[in-house]
C-alpha cells in the first residue's frame, strides 16, 4: 500500500434504516471498490460483505449511548484514510443528509482536497412508518408530514417541536426518545392528549417493535415495556391506519381512543 494516495475520495453512502436489503444498488457498488469503510453502530453488519476482502472496515459510531468518537475525529478519519488508502465509504445509516451529519463530513473532507460523491439512502423517518403499515400522508387524514429531531446538539428538546404539535401534520420526531414525556407535555399543552402516537424501536430489523397509544399514555406504555433507542416517534391521525390500532372507547368528539399495544416481530 502507498503511503500517499494519488486520488484520494470519499464516498457517503446512506445504509437505508437498516433491513440490509434496503440499500441501493449504487450504494453496493461504491462498497465493492471501497479501500476502507467507516460504518456506524446502525449500519447492519451483513452490508460490510460487500466491501472487498481487503478493504479495512473501521467502526466510528456509537455504542449504549456512548459516542466513541467526535465528530471531529471522523471528519479527520476520513481524509487520513483517503489520502493513505484511496477510496472511503463513509457508511451511514438512513440517508447522510438527514439528521446524519454528512454535509459536515462533504465539506471537511473537500477543504482538504478529497474528491466527495453522495449515495443517498433511504431515511427512517419515512421508511419505518411504512414499514410498519403506517403511511405519513393519506387522502383525507394527513395532508403534509414534519421531519423533526427531538434532541438538539445540546441536548435540549427542539424548539420546533412546541411549533410542530400545532399542525395537523403528522410528526416524525427522530432522536426524541430522551423527551418523550415533554413531546407529550406540549401536544398536551395543544389539546392533543388523545391523537395517535406509535414508537417503533429498531425499525426494518429482525427486532423491531411498535408501541401504540394515545399521546396521554405513551410514555406509560414506553416505560413498561421497556422500549428504548434507537426508535422513531410518529404522531397523528395516520397512526390509526396501524393494522393492530383497535378503538376501545370513544371521546366526546367522536375520535376513537386505542388501548396501548405492542408489537413485536
Amino acid at each position: 500500500m502507498n503511503n500517499f494516495s494519488d486520488n484520494p475520495r470519499l464516498t457517503l453512502v446512506g445504509a437505508g434504516p437498516g433491513d440490509p436489503e434496503l440499500i441501493t444498488l449504487k450504494g453496493v457498488r461504491a462498497l465493492q471498490t471501497a479501500d476502507v469503510v467507516l460504518y456506524d453502530a446502525l449500519v447492519h453488519p451483513d452490508l460490510l460483505q460487500h466491501a472487498p476482502a481487503s478493504a479495512e472496515r473501521v467502526f466510528v459510531g456509537k455504542r449504549r449511548g456512548r459516542c466513541e468518537f467526535a465528530q471531529a475525529d471522523i471528519n479527520h478519519l476520513i481524509v487520513q484514510y483517503a489520502h493513505s488508502h484511496g477510496h472511503v465509504v463513509r457508511l451511514k445509516g438512513g440517508d447522510p443528509f438527514v439528521f446524519g451529519r454528512g454535509f459536515e463530513e462533504l465539506a471537511f473532507a473537500q477543504d482538504c482536497g478529497v474528491a466527495v460523491d453522495v449515495v443517498p439512502g433511504l431515511s427512517s423517518s419515512y421508511a419505518v412508518p411504512a414499514l410498519a403499515g403506517i403511511p405519513l400522508t393519506c387522502r383525507g387524514i394527513s395532508e403534509s408530514f414534519w421531519v423533526l429531531t427531538g434532541t438538539t446538539k445540546d441536548h435540549q428538546l427542539s424548539g420546533d417541536i412546541g411549533t410542530a404539535v400545532q399542525s395537523t401534520a403528522t410528526l416524525v420526531v427522530l432522536m426524541g426518545m430522551k423527551h418523550l414525556p415533554d413531546i407529550v407535555a406540549a401536544l398536551t399543552e395543544q389539546g392533543r392528549a388523545n391523537v395517535p402516537v406509535a414508537v417503533i424501536q429498531n425499525g426494518s430489523w429482525a427486532d423491531e417493535r411498535v408501541a401504540l397509544a394515545p399521546a396521554h399514555r405513551v410514555v406509560e406504555t414506553v416505560e413498561n415495556h421497556k422500549l428504548t433507542n434507537p426508535a422513531i416517534i410518529v404522531i397523528g391521525e395516520v397512526v390509526r391506519l396501524h393494522p393492530d390500532w383497535h378503538s376501545e372507547t370513544e371521546v366526546a368528539s367522536g375520535a376513537a381512543i386505542s388501548s396501548p399495544l405492542l408489537i413485536s416481530r
